[in-house]
């Protein structure tokens, strides 16, 4: 189903924060339509592998604080084309979860916290592919993404790191994302204003979640 406005305005907020970003941008934000019309063919759904609230205000330590950002918590990838047209189009992807978690995604679920006394945002999300084939093609793709910004000089994603199966970004603003494949799961975590450990340990224990 198609994202909401609500959820897009805020998705530009927090995809701005998970790079660092703080200039205001006027335009309309657009919403993807991945149209997932037919049964998943996935062997494992997208919305068992993430955690439930009590799970991640344990693990931020977030308490009652800690609440899903209204309107962002959604099974289909959202596109912010105004910010993705105004990076280089090797940064576009950071904004558009269309191209991070590619054409062949079978079931998807992204759920995006806040914790306002704490200025912090963090978010879990799950791309779940057909077979092992199609997640790996999918990460090998986000690996190329990932280098040909970090290789540019526009600074969008900061520090990077990339293995076999895990991707690793920081900027300097204290915020980051982490993608992680398991199986025919591709995970993303991203976060803002939290230590390390956090996305850290919210990485850990969904991949406990996921068979293989």
């Amino acid at each position: 189903m198609s994202a909401s406005r609500p959820r897009v305005l805020l998705a530009l907020c927090a995809a701005a924060l998970a790079v660092g970003c703080t200039t205001t941008v006027a335009g309309t934000p657009v919403a993807s339509a991945p149209g997932f019309d037919e049964p998943s063919r996935s062997p494992v759904d997208a919305d068992d592998v993430l955690l439930d609230k009590t799970q991640m205000r344990a693990i931020t330590g977030g308490g009652d604080d800690l609440t899903v950002i209204p309107s962002m918590d959604g099974t289909s990838p959202v596109d912010a084309g105004v910010l993705a047209d105004r990076v280089p189009p090797q940064c576009a992807w950071l904004f558009a979860e269309t191209q991070t978690f590619g054409p062949e995604l079978e079931d998807f679920h992204k759920t995006t916290y806040q914790n306002p006394p704490r200025g912090a945002l963090i978010s879990q999300g799950a791309g779940a592919y057909r077979d092992v084939a199609s997640a790996r093609g999918t990460f090998d793709g986000l690996v190329e993404r990932v280098d040909a910004c970090g290789s540019s000089t526009a600074g969008y994603v900061g520090e990077w790191t990339a293995g076999p199966d895990a991707i690793r970004t920081r900027t300097s603003t204290e915020c980051g994302r982490d993608y992680r494949l398991k199986s025919v799961v591709l995970v993303e975590v991203t976060f803002c204003a939290y230590p390390p450990s956090v996305p850290d340990i919210v990485m850990t224990n969904i991949l406990d979640r996921i068979p293989g």
